[in-house]
């Protein structure tokens, strides 16, 4: 087994936690492959060449290279190697070097039991959800694991967001945006947005609006099979699609935008012995009460 390795580039600790997990790796007599960049880092923190050229590689290709993907950051990190691996499937382990973590839920003390784990096949593989968004008569097609965002971009002025499910008319929302998320994005923007929280097996997707106008506007839970199409006819300012929070375009409308699943899914390696409802509890404190804190 050949463990892919990336990360986010501007965390401090990168090259430490990389180092412990090589560490782990040649006890057990593990094969790497090392995003070139990381590679550099951890070099030059150790003053030696820890990481031979002829185990790296350039970040388009370690995808390619290994059997497992082991990102290090943020659930951003996770989102960009999701993006990484695309169609090839791949398994992606989070190790969480950020803060709230829902995807990267494995921090750096538990990687080297957890490799035990991987290695002995006590671990799980979740397949996640993807969605694309595409445009009426333009070549734009994003994907993402989390959501798709259609907002107003930088204008300071509500922007009227026709919404259609299957050609079926939902709303016309008159927000600031719109927000298309899948079981594992409810976690985040849409979350932010009183949306609601989805189990990442559920087959549904939420469609929620960013600071609508109208009070009685709300989520709107939508099975997966579904189209949602978002539909702006005001030339009076620009529209912004984002995807994950990591790709955009600007289109002046008017324009037809429609979300729908994507052809393939992404692999996320788990632990077995935590289930979703675990990490729930401990990222958003669930039944602790943060009012009480300790005293020396």
């Amino acid at each position: 087994m050949k463990f892919g390795i990336v990360g986010n580039l501007t965390k401090e600790t990168l090259g430490e936690a990389v180092q412990r997990l090589l560490g782990t790796g040649e006890k057990r007599l593990i094969e790497f492959v090392t995003h070139d960049e990381i590679a550099k880092i951890v070099n030059k923190e150790t003053g030696k060449k820890v990481i031979a050229k002829k185990d790296t590689a350039p970040l388009e290709e370690i995808a390619g290279e290994c059997d497992i993907l082991v990102a290090f950051g943020g659930d951003g990190t996770i989102l960009s190697a999701a993006r990484l691996v695309g169609r090839a499937a791949v398994p992606i382990l989070g190790v969480n070097l950020g803060k709230l973590g829902f995807l990267a839920e494995l921090s750096i003390d538990e990687v080297e039991s957890f490799v035990d784990d991987i290695l002995n096949n006590q671990h799980v593989i979740e397949d996640r959800m993807v969605i694309k968004v595409t445009a009426e008569g333009d070549d734009l097609q994003f994907f993402g694991v989390n959501d798709i965002v259609i907002d107003k971009s930088n204008s300071s002025r509500v922007i009227d967001l026709e919404t259609y499910v299957n050609n079926d008319y939902l709303m016309t929302y008159r927000a600031d945006g719109i927000i298309v998320a899948t079981p594992t994005g409810t976690t985040g923007y849409s979350l932010a947005t009183g949306g609601p929280i989805a189990v990442p097996t559920t087959d549904v997707l939420t469609v929620s609006p960013i600071c609508p106008h109208t009070l009685t506007a709300r989520s709107v839970i939508v099975p997966d099979s579904s189209v949602v199409r978002v539909v702006v006819e005001s030339k009076l300012q620009s529209v912004r699609v984002t995807a994950d929070g990591q790709q955009e375009q600007m289109f002046t409308p008017p324009v037809n935008l429609f979300v729908q699943k994507a052809d393939y899914s992404v692999k996320l390696v788990k632990r077995k012995d935590k289930s979703y409802y675990d990490v729930l509890r401990s990222k958003l404190m669930w039944g602790k009460d943060i009012r009480v804190t300790k005293v020396d």
